[in-house]
């Protein structure tokens, strides 16, 4: 549970990194942000903010900006009413991104946030710089986090069921509830 504050002030934080990509957002998309807390409430450690740029039925593009040292939590893409969970390629625009798949451990450059080990089983890292990428196949369980400096990544996807991604963290609520007041 965020803030209207608390997301607002993070959409034009966001905003300000994606511009900074040279990527230009219209009124439109900047409105309509996702500013996901995941139901955590710390945004600044697991969150994301996300901008949808096109919705079909078998495509999706998607701009994350993460913030410094910000996570997206670990999930996987999974199968849906008969449609094969969604792949996607992952392209970084700005900043440095620690991205964990599974694989030969190596990690050693990201953090996990304390009592949350359980959470992040990906251990395999790749740290990806502009203009890498990477591609994840349909249910490869993942997670990234940007670097000290935030950072701004493009995501194409086969399809979008974000309502059906399946987080290793139980407690995690995929819409992010918003209130006017302080949060309790």
């Amino acid at each position: 549970m965020i803030t209207v504050s608390q997301r607002d002030k993070a959409k034009r934080k966001a905003v300000m990194m994606i511009e900074a990509s040279g990527f230009k957002l219209t009124p439109n998309e900047i409105e309509n942000m996702d500013v996901a807390d995941f139901g955590l409430g710390h945004l600044e450690v697991e969150g994301a903010q996300i901008v949808n740029l096109a919705d079909t039925e078998s495509l999706s593009i998607r701009l994350i900006a993460l913030f410094p040292n910000q996570i997206e939590p670990e999930h996987r893409h999974i199968a849906v009413s008969g449609k094969s969970g969604k792949e996607e390629t992952i392209r970084v625009l700005t900043g440095t991104v620690h991205f964990y798949i599974s694989g030969p451990e190596n990690f050693k450059e990201g953090f996990i946030p304390l009592g949350k080990e359980q959470c992040y089983t990906c251990r395999h890292e790749v740290i990806m710089k502009p203009g890498d990428q990477l591609t994840l196949k349909p249910g490869m369980r993942h997670w990234f986090q940007a670097a000290e400096e935030g950072a701004v990544m493009i995501f194409f996807c086969s399809s979008a069921m974000d309502a059906y991604d399946l987080f290793t963290d139980s407690s995690i609520v995929r819409v992010t509830k918003i209130v006017d007041g302080p949060v309790e």
